[in-house]
């Protein structure tokens, strides 16, 4: 028997899914919403096998939307440590407030109210309606766009313009009643990322092993590897920063390095790292000249200068030197306010290292390195 693309997809993806915590089986009931919208937060950015412990961690502790909305945001922040883009941590604490306060802590299907919801853009809407609701709703992600525009063999931009218009398009008429993917539109919408993940990669499409090879246009023009085009790379700013690890060695002398106390500042609500602690840092040509100042004439030990860390984020390129210093009696507490942040304490530096501090990746290098260096 000939299977339509829809069919065929939809066979495969029964047979070939991963098994992922927040999915449900696709013969069995839809999936909770709360997991659903958790993990596609997590997920915005992040791999797959990443998102796994993160998204199990958090609901061990914050099982559903109420026990989230009573969080505080550090406790949150803390518990996203190391996921990267804090946003969307402080989205999905302000989701659950929403959700709370405006829904009787039930997450609505209603496509306008999900819509208000703080982070829930165009595709975790489709996502939500689709997979937690069973409506026929597109929904468009990377992969999604990869499978369609191949697909269609389209040749514009799939990331704006027409290009874009295009792929939303075919993903909408793809749920037209009538259609397989109609019935089942969650598990469809799940086919499609499925197939973009695991198969119809960016870079080595796997078309022999493709249930849906022979009705794809690019396949058909030999164009896989051409469609979609490569986008051009927007210009990386490079900054410069200097940090110092400020130590308190254990008074007798003993026990690990991990024993030892690290001064911490925290970052203010807004901008890169926003309530996130660090080593004291500061960006800047005279970085160094700030923060020797602010040692005053304190008596420390110079312990160590650090390699330079290279630090990507999407738009910017951090090269960032250390020093570790170590107090060699304390005396006024450092004030960190001084160099812009609005907390400061002191943890050890397993403490500092560990999965729930709330300690900024960047932070977390510079004390791999110190303890690399020991």
């Amino acid at each position: 028997m000939n299977l339509t693309r829809q069919e065929a997809l939809l066979v495969w993806y029964r047979a070939h899914h991963r098994k992922l915590p927040w999915r449900a089986d696709p013969d069995g009931p839809l999936a909770p919403g709360y997991a659903v919208v958790v993990s596609e937060l997590m997920l915005q950015q992040t791999r797959v096998d990443t998102v796994r412990d993160y998204f199990a961690r958090w609901l061990h502790r914050w099982p559903g939307w109420a026990d989230l909305a009573q969080a505080t945001e550090e406790e949150v922040l803390q518990q996203w440590t190391g996921l990267g883009y804090y946003r969307r941590a402080r989205y999905l604490h302000a989701a659950a407030k929403a959700v709370c306060e405006r829904h009787g802590g039930k997450l609505p299907s209603d496509p306008e109210a999900l819509q208000a919801l703080p982070g829930l853009g165009p595709y975790t809407v489709g996502a939500v309606r689709s997979i937690v609701f069973g409506q026929p709703a597109a929904l468009v992600d990377g992969n999604v766009t990869r499978v369609l525009s191949r697909w269609l063999a389209l040749a514009d931009d799939p990331s704006q313009g027409a290009g874009k218009k295009a792929v939303w398009s075919q993903a909408e008429r793809e749920l037209e009643p009538g259609l397989a993917a109609h019935a089942e539109p969650g598990n469809w919408n799940q086919a499609l990322m499925e197939l973009g993940a695991t198969l119809c990669n960016p870079k080595d499409p796997q078309c022999m092993l493709c249930p849906v090879q022979g009705q794809c246009e690019a396949h058909a023009q030999g164009l896989q590897r051409q469609i979609p085009p490569v986008r051009q790379r927007t210009a990386v700013l490079g900054v410069q920063a200097r940090a110092v690890v400020v130590l308190r060695p254990r008074q007798d002398g003993l026990g690990e390095p991990t024993d030892d106390l690290v001064l911490l500042g925290r970052r203010g609500p807004t901008g890169r790292w926003a309530g996130l602690w660090e080593p004291p840092t500061v960006e800047g040509d005279e970085a160094s000249e700030t923060l020797h100042k602010w040692l005053g004439d304190r008596e420390i030990q110079h312990l160590a200068e650090l390699p330079e860390v290279v630090h990507l984020l999407s738009h910017r390129r951090y090269v960032v030197g250390a020093a570790v210093v170590a107090e060699r009696r304390p005396g006024p507490e450092l004030d960190v306010h001084k160099l812009g942040y609005v907390g400061s304490r002191w943890m050890t530096l397993a403490a500092a290292l560990g999965q729930t501090s709330g300690l900024s990746r960047l932070g977390q290098r510079l004390l791999e390195q110190w303890l690399a260096e020991k």
